[in-house]
């Protein structure tokens, strides 16, 4: 494994324990979520959490039809990376996994207070080194989501963001 590479999963490793520490003191906030960005080699992970009510305006089991068609939409819309991400072009990424985890469906339970939603992505980029930035649909799927505190780590460095409705746009 070469240096570099070690090197960058270090970083990595590092900022995601100690960032994570500081946005568990914060808690659950609505209409904020989190994301985590990684870059390493041609592989991009991405890992997001939303509240529950950013998505379907509840966080708690659907009680109505309405609430579980929303809730199933949510799971319809988290699934479809190509959509919540657009890398840029020249990098040519595609999707390579998807894994979302929606509250109260059919394949989860939840019995917190608060309910999240987490979805994990990572795309396949042919030139990698042409990735600079990320663009995210996530505040036009689901307008109750008004902010995105993003964390990035990569061989160009680490960074930390914020994305909103008018700026749902990660550069570096």
């Amino acid at each position: 494994m070469k240096l570099a590479t070690i090197t960058v999963r270090l970083l990595a490793l590092a900022v995601f324990a100690c960032g994570g520490n500081a946005y568990a003191a914060k808690g659950h906030v609505h209409g904020a979520g989190t994301l985590d960005v990684s870059i390493e080699g041609n592989k991009v992970s991405l890992a997001l959490e939303l509240p529950l009510d950013a998505a379907t305006g509840f966080e708690r089991a659907p009680k109505t039809p309405q609430e579980k068609a929303a809730l199933e939409e949510a799971g319809k819309v988290l699934n479809n990376a190509a959509t919540l991400f657009t890398m840029s072009p020249a990098a040519n990424c595609t999707v390579g996994s998807v894994n979302v985890t929606v509250p109260y469906s059919t394949t989860s339970t939840a019995n917190a207070e608060h309910a999240d939603l987490a979805g994990n992505y990572v795309f396949q980029c042919a030139n990698p080194a042409a990735l600079t930035r990320i663009e995210t649909t996530l505040f036009k799927q689901f307008k109750r989501l008004y902010r995105l505190e993003v964390r990035r780590v990569g061989p160009g460095g680490q960074g930390a963001s914020r994305l909103t409705p008018k700026q749902p746009t990660l550069s570096w």
